[in-house]
């Protein structure tokens, strides 16, 4: 029997690295004042009732003293896992999902990601910066730090893009081709990385790329439910409450949180 450690939340408020609007940072109070709200109850679709104590928990937001937010993402990150955790971060812009996934690399060998956005995020560059909110894949793969990547409900793929995909063996699954259960199971560790705009922001207006055509919240809920395999860690990014309408999406963002913890808790012990 493998015993996985508890899920914990993080919050990284960072969204230094948004090449449009920002606002993100804002967003991980916002998530946990939504999955506390007494308007739902605490049970997951999945059966896991996540109000009894000890089945997720909560390391706080990460306050950035240091000048390098890479660095520190990645250090206390690692501390979590170090001591016992399976961290679970509320963005946050997507840049953030470069220094968790290295520190995930550095305790996980043959990761596989799965990767629920409408960006494939895989420019080598954007606007002259490698570590834009634009760029994290490119940067984890050609940095080895997964074994395997699944893009899913992509919508915005240019030439270089499909180019950047093809060089590193990315799997992307586009919005149009769906569904695609079959491609979200593996053998051994797996990451989630959710990025809000995912969804057609008919479901999720509060995000700072609304790119229309996206998964309905049942659409990514099956995904979601579809994955195989160790769920180690996994992220939200993306939300920005500026953008956001009567919080209809901090709402969006809890639900999705609650099943990734329901899925999570249900194989803690696998």
């Amino acid at each position: 029997m493998t015993i996985l450690g508890t899920p914990t939340l993080l919050g990284i408020p960072f969204d230094g690295q948004s090449s449009y609007l920002r606002g993100a940072g804002e967003a991980p109070g916002k998530i946990r004042e939504a999955l506390r709200c007494d308007a739902s109850n605490s049970w997951s679709e999945s059966g896991v009732n996540l109000g009894v104590a000890g089945v997720y928990g909560d390391a706080g937001d990460l306050e950035f003293a240091e000048k390098d937010a890479f660095a520190a993402i990645d250090a206390h990150v690692g501390a979590l896992i170090d001591q016992g955790n399976r961290p679970v971060s509320l963005g946050g812009d997507h840049s953030i999902t470069y220094p968790i996934v290295k520190a995930f690399a550095g305790r996980y060998s043959e990761l596989t990601i799965f990767h629920f956005d409408a960006h494939p995020d895989l420019y080598d560059e954007f606007e002259g910066n490698r570590l834009s909110h634009a760029c994290p894949f490119a940067r984890i793969m050609e940095a080895g730090l997964a074994k395997r990547l699944v893009q899913v409900g992509i919508r915005t793929m240019n030439r270089h893009q499909r180019e950047q995909a093809q060089k590193f063996g990315v799997e992307v699954v586009e919005m149009r081709v769906l569904p695609a259960y079959e491609k979200l199971k593996a053998k051994g560790p797996v990451y989630i990385t959710f990025d809000m705009d995912v969804l057609d922001p008919a479901f999720a207006p509060g995000i700072s790329h609304r790119e229309p055509g996206g998964m309905s919240v049942r659409e990514a809920i099956a995904h979601l439910h579809a994955i195989e395999g160790e769920i180690v860690g996994a992220d939200i990014v993306e939300y920005n409450p500026v953008q956001d309408v009567s919080g209809l999406t901090a709402t969006v963002a809890a639900k999705i949180l609650k099943e990734i913890l329901g899925m999570m808790s249900l194989r803690q012990r696998a």
